[in-house]
């Protein structure tokens, strides 16, 4: 019986040795509002219609090949067919809005039936680069977390001004013991009042509320800040966490 070839790394293992399978394709991570993608040579050669503009998504990064859309295009059919898809459970993309030629916007969804189904991720193509829309929750985050980022050191920035108030005027009221005729006069009782009020308003300052529960699979970015929560209360505000539409717009993002 003539034995099967064994490849070069098996045999200078000594035959002990077994290949691992192949790496699996991974699925697309659910954050990448970083970056955006772009096939220039595609676009000179094809146009952006709603008939190719999902084979133009799946070359990009963004595109998870475990979809029902790709079991469709390998059995040679149109992979947005609505009347195949709604017969399968899993996650699909959908063409929700088309702006020929300019603007795409594909949906990411999980399919539970015919009639259910569970958002999860929203990407455009604009003019040709595809991007992921950001969270709305992301975005409610940000903008919360970048307001009282603010209000937070406008709070301590009034309270160290008063807090100077203070000092001056007790400093004048030992020199003269006589006021001043026309010159206004400050309690100092009411500016250690008003002083403590901000403090005690700046201490209840509570921090940026918890956003809404995110889709299935979803890994929130880890910031310095919520590693270290012990040190918040004591610490400067932390600077505001990374706004999804001003910080990471189409202009900013990293392209592929």
């Amino acid at each position: 019986m003539a034995t099967p070839p064994v490849a070069p790394s098996q045999a200078a293992a000594g035959g002990n040795f077994e290949a691992p399978p192949p790496p699996a394709m991974q699925p697309p991570g659910t954050d990448m509002t970083g970056i955006c993608f772009r096939d220039q040579l595609w676009l000179n050669t094809y146009p952006l219609d709603r008939n190719l503009i999902f084979d133009y998504f799946a070359l990009s990064p963004f595109y998870d090949w475990t979809c029902n859309n790709e079991k469709l295009r390998m059995q040679s059919i149109h992979p947005l067919d609505i009347s195949q898809l709604s017969k399968m459970t899993g996650i699909e993309y959908m063409l929700s809005e088309v702006m020929e030629p300019h603007l795409f916007i594909i949906r990411k969804q999980k399919r539970e039936s015919a009639e259910k189904v569970t958002p999860m991720l929203a990407y455009y193509i604009l003019d040709g680069s595809i991007y992921q829309a950001p969270q709305l929750c992301n975005v409610f985050a940000a903008r919360v977390g970048r307001a009282l980022y603010h209000i937070s050191k406008a709070f301590t920035t009034a309270a160290s001004k008063l807090e100077k108030i203070g000092y001056v005027d007790t400093e004048n009221e030992s020199e003269t013991s006589e006021p001043k005729v026309g010159k206004e006069t400050i309690d100092f009782k009411e500016v250690k009042r008003v002083d403590h009020i901000l403090a005690s308003l700046q201490r209840k300052l509570p921090p940026a509320p918890p956003p809404p529960p995110f889709p299935d699979g979803f890994v929130p970015p880890t910031t310095e800040a919520e590693k270290e929560p012990e040190n918040q209360q004591t610490a400067e505000p932390q600077p505001p966490a990374v706004d999804p539409i001003i910080d990471q717009g189409p202009a900013k993002r990293m392209k592929f």
